[in-house]
């Protein structure tokens, strides 16, 4: 078992807690409505009442971080850092790790490295291979290197190979690695640590043509830079206008759930394509083989090894990728409810937090407290919240006898006021939804501007099936030990046209 789900099940105990936690409390309001329903409705609205304040309380945070998206934008940090002294020193590493992609999406990665004004023989591309894809990998990277090789520093192709031993077959065990490999190019190269700035990126990432350079800029300007990572706007833009209704939704939802993040650094973990000091990755060891959440755990490693002096710092310029996308609309919804389920799989780090937190006494009780609260809370509204708010909410009504109580009469005039007010955070986010899609392409429909005014009609839906269901079984799964692989999102290049 250990060795074919990495590190999972060394702590079960800590691994049932999360699931125990959203259960409990599904089951006791579900025991309360039918027998206690004025308790169960008084629960039902102050949990509303909540809801509804940490409604305001996002969009308060996402028109902030929009504001700052829309500053930084709109700047030429090229001209910026070229001010900086010695700003050419800085190396680019960035790692795109690939299995099984068409050769256009490699390409076109390859590609949007190219079209921004920041000096590319200051960038190294590593393109990582698995060896159960070698024959078509190998082809397409040669044809890479042929092709695109000469406008960069080096061009490194690397094959991680197949069924090693304590890894899980994922992104994290071939980002560890492509680490390794490239740690003995850069040492023959002789090229500092500490002027590396790393960016793993999906293989359909598109960074924003400035985005090296306003990279660059921070890592020149932070007070201690190599104890930093740093955070872009992840924007699913790529193929946004042929993906099904409920795939946008759930993609702007992200996009808007990290921009809330980004406004609130002391909170704020790594998520997706991201970049990162190589000194950091060369101290912690790389990313770690045997997980599937990679992404957000490598900022956990390096804050546990610098005993809480590390943090993340928001960089207010889009990357864009793909949404999940299908052959036929129900294996487009079949595969955002994978996606969900795996960045919901995130709840792997609860008990890894608990049990490092003790193996670390210098790194403050504070902030042991602050990460595990906020990372627990955050899990169990994804997982509960809509399912008490959509559904569990109307239950008590239904098994309620004294109709003439006071409470009973009234609330349901309440919950519908709370939820109106709660409703203009929707409209509000729905808006800033236009201001960050790509132009309309010639496949896309005129008509297309009022689908996509009105699918946000289906956010109830949305936030249940394909944000708590997803969420719940995630948690589920893991309370039980039913151990999630790691589930690559298909890519299909059609589906940008």
């Amino acid at each position: 078992m250990a060795e074919q789900f990495g590190q999972y099940g060394r702590y079960r105990r800590l691994e049932m807690i999360p699931g125990i936690i959203a259960w409990s409390v599904l089951f006791t309001i579900l025991a309360l409505s039918i027998f206690a329903p004025v308790v169960g409705i008084v629960f039902i609205i102050v949990f509303d009442l909540y809801w509804m304040l940490r409604v305001y309380y996002f969009v308060i945070h996402v028109v902030a971080a929009y504001r700052s998206y829309r500053k930084t934008i709109a700047i030429d940090w090229h001209a910026e850092v070229k001010k900086l002294p010695n700003w050419e020193r800085v190396y680019h590493l960035v790692m795109l790790p690939t299995v099984g992609e068409d050769e256009s999406i490699v390409e076109e990665a390859i590609r949007s490295l190219l079209r921004g004004p920041y000096r590319t023989d200051r960038m190294i591309v590593a393109l990582g291979g698995e060896e159960r894809d070698q024959e078509n990998f190998s082809r397409i990277a040669s044809k890479m290197r042929d092709q695109y090789g000469a406008n960069f520093a080096d061009f490194i192709i690397t094959i991680h190979p197949f069924q090693i031993p304590g890894e899980i077959v994922g992104k994290g065990s071939n980002l560890h690695h492509m680490g390794g490999e490239i740690k003995k190019i850069i040492d023959e190269k002789g090229i500092p640590y500490d002027d590396i700035i790393v960016s793993a990126f999906d293989i359909d990432t598109v960074a924003h043509p400035q985005y090296f350079a306003k990279l660059t800029h921070l890592f020149l300007t932070e007070p201690n830079p190599t104890r930093t990572s740093f955070q872009p706007v992840t924007v699913f833009s790529n193929n946004i206008w042929t993906a099904a209704a409920p795939v946008r939704i759930a993609a702007f939802g992200t996009t808007f759930w990290l921009l809330a993040e980004l406004v609130r650094p002391e909170r704020l973990w790594t998520f997706s394509s991201h970049s990162m000091p190589w000194r950091m990755l060369v101290d912690v060891g790389f990313w770690e083989p045997d997980l599937v959440s990679e992404d957000s755990r490598i900022f956990m490693q390096a804050f546990l090894h610098y005993n809480g002096d590390y943090r993340v710092t928001p960089v207010f310029l889009p990357v864009s990728m793909d949404t999940v996308a299908g052959g036929t609309y129900w294996e487009s919804l079949v595969a955002l409810y994978k996606q969900q389920r795996r960045w919901a799989w995130g709840v792997e780090h609860f008990p890894y937090m608990v049990t490092k937190f003790r193996e670390h006494p210098l790194l403050s009780w504070k902030k042991k407290v602050t990460y595990l609260f906020n990372h627990l809370e955050g899990m169990f509204t994804w997982a509960v919240a809509p399912f008490i708010i959509f559904i569990l909410g109307y239950v008590p009504f239904l098994t309620v006898t004294n109709s003439q109580s006071a409470i009973i009469v009234n609330s349901p005039y309440t919950l519908e006021a709370m939820m109106r007010l709660a409703t203009f955070g929707v409209f509000v986010t729905g808006g800033l939804s236009f201001f960050l899609l790509p132009p309309r392409p010639q496949r896309a429909s005129r008509f297309t501007w009022l689908v996509m005014f009105g699918q946000w009609v289906l956010s109830p839906v949305t936030f249940v099936l394909f944000g708590a269901l997803p969420a719940l079984d995630a948690q589920t799964r893991f309370m039980f030990g039913k151990y999630l692989g790691f589930n690559v999102t298909k890519k299909i290049a059609s589906s940008r046209d």
